[in-house]
């Protein structure tokens, strides 16, 4: 493990099924792969003081067997750390490097919540308003109609539209792993499915729902989706290492460490780095770093993005059924998750291609981001360890 202590600024104060503990139906893909690659035995490359991140952060490695692991902290005085433990790539044994970009999955969704909350703000679109309104004639299928979902339903996940990415996940995994996705044709495929409930009678996780809150960015302003993002958050409060991906591009720009899938636990890795996010668009596309996911938890939190009107209701929370922690719920692109020392973490976490997230900031300015390198758990025990380090990290402990 590395680890990299400096005192710095406050950041400016302030991941595809199920969050936290599998963020998206990724975790579950049950596809048969050729997989290649071997885990590393041991915590490799690692240093630093001796304290309670950094044994957890070996465990993820040791034990867990994650390729890598990557944690970015923010105490309450402001000072920041980075940690690495593994190694970036399996066959070299390559150092991780500190704070390194990685696919930040379902993160987006926050990202894409903020900006929908801004034209909100702006008086361009309505919260309670249908879809309908803004994409006429176009949300349509078997007990699906635009006229009786609302804008909210989709950022809270409540709008009983399927889930997409449920039908081509072994695909994407696969044989399409390079293929360019149009927007509208991943909308194709889950309107060609019915309804899962009506809208607003319960809660189940749909990236379909941010797939169409990106449209409506889109149609509202005229302008593409990664354009609005950029402008709107990643400029405005200077992520430095976050980007949404051009049409076409497979790659990383930044250093990074490789991202790894196995088709189950226990079963081999297969470098899956490079790959064509367009399949993930507004529900997971972004790439970032740990550092990056603080700033931005942070900044939202702190209303550095948005109007105190606008972050309360995104701060308003429905329950999350059989959610990994007691008391867990999510508001509009935003989880709330309890703490063992008290008080909450807000946050999302995402899960896509070779990435496991897991970001969380507090109301009093701490903050934490825990990165793993693969996206189904190697092993029985899960993302558990994830969530107990985040926690950890928030609390002190």
């Amino acid at each position: 493990m590395s680890d990299r202590s400096q005192q710095s600024r406050r950041p400016r104060t302030t991941s595809l099924s199920r969050p936290r503990r599998a963020v998206t139906a990724v975790a579950v893909m049950a596809a048969a792969l050729a997989v290649a690659g071997t885990l590393p035995s041991s915590a490799a490359q690692s240093q630093g003081p001796r304290d309670a991140v950094r044994t957890g952060m070996e465990r993820l490695v040791t034990d867990d067997k994650f390729p890598a692991a990557l944690v970015a902290t923010v105490d309450r005085d402001g000072r920041t750390r980075d940690y690495t433990a593994g190694v970036a790539d399996v066959r070299t044994k390559a150092k991780v490097p500190v704070d390194g970009q990685v696919r930040a999955g379902s993160n987006t969704k926050t990202f894409t919540a903020t900006v929908i909350l801004q034209l909100v703000g702006e008086g361009k679109v309505r919260l309670d308003a249908p879809v309908e309104r803004y994409l006429p004639g176009l949300i349509r299928g078997e007990g699906i109609d635009g006229h009786d979902i609302k804008v909210r339903q989709l950022l809270q996940h409540t709008s009983g539209l399927p889930n997409y990415t449920d039908y081509i996940l072994e695909s994407v995994f696969g044989k399409d792993r390079h293929r360019y996705y149009q927007p509208r044709e991943l909308l194709d495929i889950a309107l060609a499915h019915k309804a899962r409930f009506a809208p607003g009678t319960k809660w189940e996780y749909s990236n379909t729902n941010y797939h169409v809150a990106g449209m409506i960015i889109e149609k509202v302003t005229g302008r593409p989706l990664a354009e609005q993002i950029t402008q709107r958050v990643i400029d405005r409060i200077g992520l430095r290492h976050t980007y949404f991906p051009a049409v076409g591009d497979e790659n990383i720009r930044e250093a990074h460490p490789k991202g790894y899938h196995s088709a189950e636990p226990g079963a081999p890795l297969k470098d899956i780095t490079k790959t064509d996010p367009s399949w993930m668009w507004s529900a997971g596309q972004l790439i970032s770093t740990p550092g990056d996911l603080n700033r931005f938890f942070s900044a939202l939190l702190g209303g550095k993005l948005l109007a105190p009107a606008q972050l309360a209701q995104m701060r308003t929370t429905v329950k999350i059924p059989g959610g990994p922690g007691a008391g867990q719920g999510y508001g509009l692109g935003l989880i709330r998750t309890p703490l063992s020392c008290g008080g909450v973490a807000w946050g999302h976490g995402g899960d896509t291609p070779g990435y496991h997230s897991y970001p969380g900031v507090t109301e009093d300015g701490r903050a934490a981001t825990i990165v793993v390198t693969a996206n189904m758990a190697p092993t029985a025990k899960g993302f558990t360890g994830v969530e107990a380090l985040l926690d950890t990290a928030l609390c002190g402990k």
